[in-house]
């Protein structure tokens, strides 16, 4: 039996009054998870364990079974794996967001959605003025990056950027939860002012703005950790054998690399609306022929919630029914070898609020020859009639690789 779950981030959302009092995912067209969804088992799964921010790494390592409390050291550390920065002891890594500041406000975490390659002159520009044998900036994707210090203290209270759009930014600046800690705090808050000063005047800025679009006038370190002790996903589950991830976000790439995990690249992969669906598609049938189990993970809902864009949203979804989902189940179909399939979101990302919460998300299994519940399509309200429940925990990844 082979394994793939398709994850679409942030896809389950709350009812919108705009739809009817529906869910995105209710009033969506997707023939293809609903098919699933009546062929199969469905449930509900709580992916953010009691005490932790319902971040997109948390809710990932949830799906895959991992034990948050003992292996989680935050964001950072997976962009780090993800870049093949190797973390030695000491070394504290923060995902750093370029971000826009407008005024005393943070207008938003992704600096207009700006390029990767406009990121990468501007993370060069940082670590030459700023990076010294203590502190190092690396260039990532898009808006998200990384920063390392060395001898970093992680006791620190750091505020994810997509949590406050429009919000004043210095209220959300870095503070130290022990006074031992308040030297990484006050050297962050550093960095942080003196980037502003840095990139306001760049050539990479002057010509976004010259062209309408949002600065990326600042930097936003969070989620700090150190490397953590994870164990690969077929030493935790032997059934799960050799495994892929195919994503464009670079925090997923490095749960995949904790996790054992071969990374697969495709072109054109963006993270966003404009992502390269069938070339995604194609990649995950053709990993399903060489290897046990596949992780393909789709991003875009997310970033359409956190625009609070329902139509947006809407499309993303309809494009992960018809350009992911119904090609992969087609093509499985056919194939002597059985395949069973999972479609779930790690967790919503509501227009309404435009950013994470930590609510149940849906959860559909079809494998060959399972005896179906009685759901009919797959959304929040009818999974919650389905067969499995609420689950927890690890019980999703033992259920779905059983």
């Amino acid at each position: 039996m082979k394994h793939i779950i398709i994850l679409g981030d942030g896809m389950a959302d709350w009812p919108c009054e705009s739809l009817g009092g529906k869910t995105l995912l209710q009033h969506a067209r997707t023939p293809n998870m609903d098919r699933l969804a009546r062929m199969g088992r469905c449930g509900m799964l709580r992916t953010v364990p009691p005490g932790f921010h319902p971040g997109s790494e948390v809710a990932n390592m949830s799906v895959l079974g991992y034990d948050l409390p003992t292996v989680y050291e935050g964001r950072g550390v997976l962009e780090a794996a993800s870049i093949g920065v190797d973390l030695q002891p000491g070394d504290m890594a923060m995902r750093c967001n370029l971000v826009c500041i407008e005024g005393d406000l943070l207008k938003n975490h992704s600096a207009g959605h700006i390029t990767t390659d406009e990121a990468r002159e501007l993370i060069a520009c940082l670590q030459e003025e700023l990076g010294n044998d203590q502190i190092a900036f690396y260039p990532g994707v898009q808006y998200r990056h990384l920063l390392v210090v060395k001898g970093g203290d992680k006791r620190i209270h750091c505020t994810p950027p997509h949590d406050v759009p429009l919000k004043p930014y210095r209220p959300m600046m870095v503070r130290a939860d022990v006074p031992e800690a308040q030297p990484t705090a006050d050297l962050l808050n550093r960095l942080i002012t003196e980037s502003q000063r840095l990139l306001a005047g760049h050539p990479v800025n002057r010509a976004r703005q010259a062209e309408g679009k949002d600065p990326a006038n600042c930097i936003w370190p969070w989620s700090p950790g150190y490397r953590p002790a994870m164990q690969p996903l077929e030493a935790r589950f032997p059934q799960a054998g050799r495994g892929a991830v195919i994503t464009a976000v670079d925090l997923i790439r490095g749960i995949g690399r904790y996790a054992g995990l071969d990374v697969i690249e495709v072109p054109g992969a963006t993270g966003l609306y404009d992502t390269n669906y069938e070339g995604k598609a194609a990649a995950a049938i053709e990993a399903l022929r060489t290897h046990d189990f596949v992780y393909l993970h789709i991003e875009a809902s997310d970033e359409a919630g956190h625009e609070g864009d329902i139509d947006l949203k809407l499309r993303t979804i309809e494009n992960l029914d018809s350009r992911i989902v119904g090609p992969i189940a087609e093509a499985v179909a056919q194939w002597t070898d059985p395949v069973s399939i999972a479609v779930l979101s790690d967790h919503p990302t509501p227009c309404a609020l435009r950013t994470h919460t930590a609510d149940p998300v849906p959860f559909l299994i079809c494998c060959p020859g399972m005896e179906p519940d009685a759901v009919q399509a797959y959304d929040e309200v009818s999974c919650r009639q389905g067969i499995y429940g609420l689950l927890q925990d690890d019980e999703f990844i033992q259920t779905f690789l059983n």
